[in-house]
């Protein structure tokens, strides 16, 4: 089993647990929001992500999904945020492209910006035990 995870930088800093590469971890994963994340990403990036974890469910009827993997990679998302046309100066959206990507050895939600781009998550590569 490999599976690419994206985990959310507010469920990290609420409830999440810190995790290197090397560990092992058991999550809850749901369905993600490929539009959303491809905003953030770009569409080719994105589209490598299989998964979202969940921490506190509320997602519906979604069924949520227990992995146990391997912490193979961890690549910390930075985005630029701004006002959407239309939509009030203060709602902020992922700027369409901005996005980077940053090879980390440790997860824990609290990752600095970087300049104009805002912290927003990781994508975490799993493998089988």
């Amino acid at each position: 089993m490999a599976i690419k995870v994206w985990v959310d930088d507010w469920q990290m800093r609420c409830c999440g647990e810190p995790f290197a590469v090397g560990d092992r971890v058991s999550w809850r994963l749901r369905d993600l929001d490929p539009e959303w994340l491809g905003l953030v990403l770009g569409s080719n990036l994105a589209r490598g992500v299989d998964k979202a974890e969940e921490h506190h469910g509320g997602v519906g009827e979604e069924v949520l999904l227990p992995v146990v993997g391997i912490v193979a990679s961890i690549h910390a998302v930075h985005c630029r945020y701004a006002p959407l046309h239309g939509k009030p100066s203060t709602d902020l959206f992922p700027v369409p492209g901005s996005g980077t990507m940053t090879s980390v050895r440790f997860a824990d939600g609290r990752d600095p910006d970087r300049g104009d781009l805002t912290f927003a998550g990781y994508v975490v590569q799993l493998t089988g035990e």
